[in-house]
């Protein structure tokens, strides 16, 4: 399935967003985790690599076995650092025949230790490139790009950031999924400018359930994200309590997710993080209007897992 197929009149579409294991240990864990979460019969499951495409082996390694063993819609990300356009083709390639049928097209960060992102010679400059590589050349893959309800932290303004995403969509992309955010009214402004521009992809938000205090602050820290007050305040009277402080960011992100369900939105993308205890339990205090089937509400069994003998 290509992402333009999942968000549909009749449904919200949902997607889990994962990242490559370090370790034998970790990777089996995920699997226990991908269990739970597929009993959500996702529209689509995500893999990010590691900085530079360090990872990149793995990534399909891991998205492959999620597609093989949970017959799940996968997409895999790709960004420009590092790779001349003929890698890029390599991995596409090399993408397809894994049975990958969706792209996650990114500029990427700059390499650990650099501050300004610089393309290889034969490489990429802007996502908006690897777009239309994408689409001018391999247009059996559906495309996702990201946006920034609260501004791309290189950008110099939001009018530069949404021209940015403006250019994404005209070269081919068929959604845009946010980069996560903590304040509904920042989506609802970055929607509302986006259709200004005739961006009319559709928008979905990405949505970062908290589960602890130290370590979203780090992820706030690198990608520019807000943190309401009251929310930190919440979680800082929570002190060391590991089990409030998920509690806390469970009630909260419960919160958040309706009030976008509420908004109409076309799907949201979970950053999971490998786990699916807070994802699991927001989806399933989550009211979910009439005209969409409620199988959030309760997930279906794992029909959808083939028995160990097959794998």
């Amino acid at each position: 399935m290509r992402v333009s197929e999942a968000y549909q009149p009749d449904r919200i579409a949902l997607s889990f967003e994962l990242f490559p294991p370090k370790t034998e240990a970790s990777e089996a864990e995920l699997f226990v985790q991908m269990r739970d979460l597929a009993a959500f019969e996702p529209s689509l499951v995500t893999c990010t690599y590691g900085a530079g495409g360090s990872t990149q082996t793995k990534t399909l390694d891991i998205i492959e076995r999620v597609r093989r063993e949970f017959n799940l819609p996968v997409a895999s990300h790709l960004t420009c650092v590092g790779s001349t356009v003929d890698d890029l083709r390599r991995y596409l390639t090399e993408a397809w025949q894994r049975g990958v049928t969706n792209i996650v097209a990114l500029r990427g960060d700059p390499p650990k230790g650099e501050t300004q992102f610089k393309a290889v010679d034969g490489g990429l400059r802007y996502a908006n490139e690897l777009v239309a590589l994408i689409r001018n050349e391999f247009p059996q893959f559906g495309i996702a790009v990201a946006g920034y309800p609260e501004k791309h932290l290189e950008a110099p303004s939001l009018d530069v950031d949404l021209l940015n995403l403006q250019r994404k969509v005209a070269a081919g992309a068929d959604i845009v999924v946010t980069q996560l955010f903590y304040d509904n009214a920042d989506f609802f402004r970055f929607r509302e400018r986006c259709e200004q521009l005739a961006i009319r992809c559709p928008i979905v938000p990405g949505v970062l359930p908290i589960t602890n205090l130290a370590q979203i602050k780090r992820i706030t820290s690198l990608c520019g994200a807000k943190l309401p007050l009251d929310l930190v305040a919440s979680l800082e009277a929570c002190g060391d309590s590991v089990e409030d402080q998920f509690r806390v960011g469970v009630e909260f992100a419960t919160h958040q997710v309706q009030g976008l369900i509420d908004a109409g939105v076309p799907g949201v993308h979970f950053y999971v993080l490998n786990k699916s205890a807070a994802t699991s339990q927001v989806l399933r205090q989550l009211t979910l209007p009439e005209r969409v089937k409620k199988k959030w509400l309760i997930p279906a069994p794992h029909n959808r897992v083939r028995a160990t003998s097959d794998r």
